[in-house]
């Protein structure tokens, strides 16, 4: 296939989020509580949430620049490029980029909400991720509703809160959620219990995934190593977080009363994952007379649960791709990750290509779009020609786009510093 024949549609991005997000979706009744932007003494930007601070935008907005100018600190919005904020230059790096779609997950939140459900007032809280998922769902995605596929905030502090937001959201035509890799890391109750069953059900009962983004138990992968270990360390093991989410889920024993609730591991790549099935089907030939776990009617073992219940995604995968054997190719999707560190944009149609350009147009076609739009009940395609879709007809209508991102300092010895803090903070987190 060639690189410009190509639909792709993302089921990871990102939204580095405008300052006025709030204005028009906080009653008048909680507006003294509205998050706000706050520029720091060292001239970055930052959200506020109360006294709690929001998560950086640093490597979170580096789209278009050169990796010299990758910075760890949370950078302002005069340093990275319109598209990471404005939906409207958004949707022309998209089109520049060759890319029809995307699922945008939140930024300064925390990828599962966590800054918006640990404030210390909990009806605030619920408040605050209700005008959240407004503003995502009405404003963001509703300007463009044939180029985003919307993704939701909950209130995990109240499972039955949770469950009513699923409902409500799926009545705005919204089918996937952000959920917690790792609960308990949050200090909420574990996937292993029945605290979550009322949210497991809404989500099955209405067709929604529950994604499961690497990062968002606030744990950092740095825990695991040494402390003096260079950066490169914990940014070649994120993928690690997935791998603990994968395990634990096709070794949960609620499948059965939810057939239709399915998890997405989201930017955690794919080629790791046939070993650990290899492993998790080894545990269950050799321990399953002590270990006692059991499977759903017609599952014979944790592979079985992966390929039913559980969807996976890559950026630039060169592993994985070669190894579809192991997986349900229904519920394998591509992501761009725009405008973080790892997205391949520009250059997504000639990327996956590179990477999957082995594969029947017809496999290759499932992979970068089809999959995506069953999966999150999406079809760009009823208000947008198929043929004006692909990444030669998207790109043709944004020749202007200038895909250099020209704002920003050098990298320096500060993001360095700024990762120390940060590695630390996910070590007293994790601890």
């Amino acid at each position: 296939m060639n690189p410009e024949d190509l639909i792709l549609v993302s089921v990871d991005d990102h939204i580095a989020e405008p300052a006025d997000m709030f204005d028009a979706h906080v009653p008048a009744k909680y507006k003294q509580f509205t998050p706000r932007v706050v520029e720091e003494s060292n001239g970055t930007q930052q959200w506020y949430y109360g006294d709690r601070r929001g998560r950086n935008l640093g490597l979170n907005a580096v789209a278009g620049k050169p990796r010299e100018m990758f910075n760890i600190d949370a950078s302002s919005y005069d340093e990275m490029r319109p598209g990471c904020f404005n939906v409207h230059e958004r949707v022309r790096d998209m089109s520049a980029g060759g890319q029809l779609a995307g699922l945008n997950f939140p930024n300064w939140t925390g990828f599962s909400g966590q800054v918006l459900n640990q404030g210390p007032d909990r009806d605030v809280n619920l408040v605050m991720i209700k005008a959240y998922n407004d503003w995502h769902v009405d404003e963001w995605c509703g300007a463009y509703p044939d180029r985003f596929i919307p993704c939701g905030i909950l209130p995990l502090f109240d499972v039955q809160e949770a469950a009513k937001e699923i409902h409500r959201l799926a009545g705005k035509g919204v089918h996937a959620v952000t959920f917690s890799e790792n609960p308990e890391a949050l200090q909420m109750p574990s996937i292993h219990t029945d605290y979550w069953y009322p949210l497991f059900k809404a989500a099955s009962d209405v067709g929604t995934v529950l994604c499961l983004h690497v990062g968002s138990s606030s744990r950092s992968t740095s825990s695991m190593a040494s402390t003096d270990a260079p950066p490169s360390v914990a940014m070649s093991m994120s993928s690690l977080m997935s791998t603990f989410s994968l395990i634990e889920l096709i070794w949960a024993d609620f499948w059965e009363k939810f057939p239709d609730l399915r998890f997405s591991l989201t930017e955690g790549d794919i080629g790791w994952i046939p070993y650990f099935l290899w492993r998790s089907e080894h545990v269950q030939r050799r321990h399953s007379g002590w270990t006692k776990a059991t499977f759903p009617a017609g599952m014979n073992g944790p592979s079985d649960v992966f390929r039913k219940h559980i969807l996976t995604c890559f950026i630039s995968d060169t592993v994985g791709p070669r190894l579809l054997d192991w997986f349900n190719t229904d519920h394998v999707c591509w992501e761009s990750d725009f405008p973080h560190s790892d997205t391949n944009w520009p250059s997504a149609p000639e990327d996956v290509i590179a990477n999957l350009g082995h594969l029947p147009d017809e496999l290759i076609n499932k992979i970068t779009h089809e999959n995506a739009m069953k999966l999150y009940q999406f079809d760009p395609f009823s208000t947008r020609p198929r043929e004006a879709c692909t990444a030669g007809a998207l790109r043709a209508e944004a020749t202007d786009v200038d895909v250099v991102t020209r704002v920003g300092h050098e990298a320096s010895e500060r993001d360095l510093q700024a990762w120390k803090a940060m590695t630390s903070a996910g070590r007293r987190t994790s601890s």
